[in-house]
């Protein structure tokens, strides 16, 4: 359902949060997502969660 890609699941996180959830947590419950996962995954990459922004920076 997610992209496996770091860079791709990069874009549709920050677009579902820019879309859609008001917060990671939200999203992730929604969607029954692995928060600690997709914030591992996109740290791999040099991204953190930026909870004023509400997107990965």
């Amino acid at each position: 359902m997610i992209p496996k890609d770091p860079f791709l699941l990069l874009s549709w996180i920050n677009t579902q949060l820019r879309d859609f959830y008001p917060t990671l947590d939200e999203l992730c419950l929604s969607l029954n997502l692995d928060r600690r996962s997709i914030e591992a995954t996109l740290m791999s990459i040099g991204y953190c969660y930026d909870p004023e922004t509400n997107s990965f920076v």
